[in-house]
């Protein structure tokens, strides 16, 4: 299988790098592609504008999902954009791995999204949800909180995980056609011991072996 990995921490040695770091290990391991992006690595702009863009459709008003449906059309993406929208396209499987910060994603993974995911190639108005683009490709969060995990549960002190992460569940992926997997969350890792963090880099490598033969979650339930 063909996985894409997103990581959006400024931190190597942190939980979420270690997570990654496992991730690509332990896929590579049992025989799968892996692809990356390290935004922060990267130092990937999350501003978008016309700097996305090689092509002009009009000058004098700039409207971006105009901008991205001529530039689909015409080859007008400038090298860094092309690239992830390359990636995304070729991988059978896409996972996030962030920090949950302020109830969202870091504004660098939601600034990747605004300038990659563009209208025309990744969705249209013919093609979303049910016929969108990626129809048949898997997507899945794998995150990080501050807080424990009974703070995220129905009635909790935050509410419900589904219902935080479901934007980026619907609005992004179920969008433009992935089917969404359970999210995977370590809950407070500041808080746990070595060897509870130990056990967390385990349970991550044991989903990852059969995360294939998942069923995909329904959205529309929360």
């Amino acid at each position: 299988m063909k996985i894409l990995i997103v990581y959006a921490h400024p931190e190597a040695k942190s939980m979420n790098g270690a997570l990654f770091t496992t991730a690509v290990r332990h896929l590579s391991s049992l025989g799968h592609e892996v692809k990356t992006s390290d935004l922060y690595q990267m130092k990937f702009n999350p501003v978008s504008d016309r700097s996305n863009f090689t092509t002009v459709l009009d000058r004098d008003f700039f409207k971006q999902q105009l901008e991205e449906v001529y530039a689909t059309r015409n080859n007008g993406f400038i090298a860094e954009i092309k690239s992830e929208q390359e990636k995304v396209e070729w991988c059978d499987m896409m996972v996030w791995q962030f920090p949950l910060w302020w109830f969202s994603i870091p504004a660098i993974l939601k600034g990747w999204v605004d300038r990659v995911f563009a209208m025309g190639r990744f969705y249209d108005g013919g093609h979303i949800y049910d016929t969108g683009v990626f129809n048949g490709k898997k997507a899945m969060l794998s995150l990080t909180t501050g807080g424990a995990e009974d703070a995220y549960l129905d009635g909790g002190f935050h509410g419900e995980m589904a219902g935080i992460l479901k934007p980026v569940h619907k609005g992004i992926f179920e969008f433009t056609g992935f089917s969404v997997l359970e999210q995977h969350v370590v809950y407070g890792p500041v808080r746990k011991t070595p060897e509870e963090l130990t056990m967390e880099l385990e349970r991550w490598k044991k989903r990852f072996t059969g995360i294939f033969d998942e069923d995909p979650i329904v959205v529309n339930a929360y």
